[in-house]
């Protein structure tokens, strides 16, 4: 007869190994030397002498027991040895480290929501500062309106799926030394649904679904950029098995303005002015969003000078209030002169005199 070897011994442990210890060791051993994975030699000899030392040592009684008077101290405990150990008690173990045999689940079909739909719109300038009425086009996917996506004929009722008995599933179950293992897939002949439509909607042709046109009225906001979106709930296409639709979302092209520039939410605007205007000063009128604005140039002022003409920019995205208007001077010098402006402009220049900057020394 074979000597038993030491129980700490077979799961590598030491003897002040704790309760946590010895669930880990066997849980790997048992796995590794288990006959469904393992088909070496030896390997169901290996596997029963694990769940020995197992059965040993995760019970306190019996662990006191062997570590006082080694394998006759177990036995006389467990009542008897391991011979004829019933190797499909192992399932018990198992449920008792796992929650139960295995299962592996394929979930039936459920629903789901549609998917998102992206369409693109140019606007101008004026109509994203001020927000406007857009109508878009789009081609979506919606249900069956003769049969309201139920893929089935008016009339006719779906009738239960003989081969899952209406579960939608089938359910497959299998023994093993690990216990009792149960697989379950989507039933094949009804998809997962638990009915069978014996005739189809003529119209979609059993899918439940249809391509349709639809003009859709979009809401631009005042003071949308080119990095905003605007999104439109439940206008993308439909959901699957009684899922909510998608979402519409429209994606905004704003086009570049002939003299006005955007930034942030104010306006810039360069005006242009002569050598008198900017020196005499003069009042003139501005173009805006909303009309025309005049504004004073005070006397000497300087090309680049700018001046502010307040809440006349782009309206602030999903808030009050507006931004303002940068009015910059752009003091032009002429191409041409007449020889009377060419005599004005010699007499002004020896009037001036050459301007001196006042931080250089001549």
């Amino acid at each position: 007869m074979a000597v038993k070897r030491d129980y700490y011994e077979v799961l590598g442990l030491p003897r002040d190994a704790s309760t946590e210890d010895i669930k880990k060791a066997f849980r790997k051993l048992a796995m590794q030397h288990h006959p469904d994975r393992n088909h070496d030699a030896g390997a169901s000899e290996r596997f029963k002498e694990v769940n020995e030392a197992y059965e040993v040592l995760s019970n306190e009684d019996k662990r006191a027991a062997y570590d006082r008077y080694g394998h006759a101290g177990a036995d006389n405990v467990f009542g008897r040895g391991f011979e004829g150990y019933d190797m499909g008690g192992f399932g018990d173990i198992f449920e008792a480290f796992f929650g139960g045999g295995t299962t592996t689940r394929t979930r039936r079909q459920t629903a789901r929501r549609g998917n998102d739909l992206k369409y693109n719109i140019s606007i101008t300038f004026e109509e994203a500062a001020l927000g406007c009425e857009k109508e878009v086009e789009i081609t979506r996917t919606e249900l069956c309106p003769t049969c309201r996506g139920t893929r089935s004929k008016p009339g006719v009722q779906p009738v239960r799926c003989n081969s899952c008995g209406g579960t939608g599933q089938i359910r497959h179950v299998q023994r093993s030394l690990f216990g009792q293992f149960v697989n379950t897939a989507i039933c094949s002949d009804c998809q997962g649904e638990g009915t069978v439509i014996k005739e189809h909607c003529p119209d979609c042709r059993g899918t439940g679904y249809q391509k349709h046109k639809r003009r859709i009225s979009v809401t631009v906001p005042a003071g949308i950029n080119n990095t905003n979106g605007i999104r439109l709930t439940g206008e993308g296409e439909a959901g699957y098995r009684g899922g909510p639709a998608g979402n519409l979302f429209v994606m905004v092209n704003v086009k570049a303005h002939e003299y006005f520039r955007r930034e942030d939410d104010d306006v810039v605007y360069e005006l242009p002015v002569n050598f008198a205007q900017a020196a005499l000063g003069d009042e003139v009128e501005v173009p805006t969003l909303y009309g025309k604005c005049k504004m004073k140039i005070p006397s000497g002022s300087q090309n680049g000078k700018v001046f502010k003409l307040k809440d006349k920019g782009i309206a602030h995205l999903h808030s009050g209030g507006r931004g303002d208007q940068l009015v910059v001077l752009n003091v032009m010098t002429p191409d041409s002169l007449s020889k009377e402006q060419r005599h004005l402009f010699e007499e002004l220049s020896k009037s001036l005199g050459n301007i001196k900057r006042k931080d250089v020394d001549y």
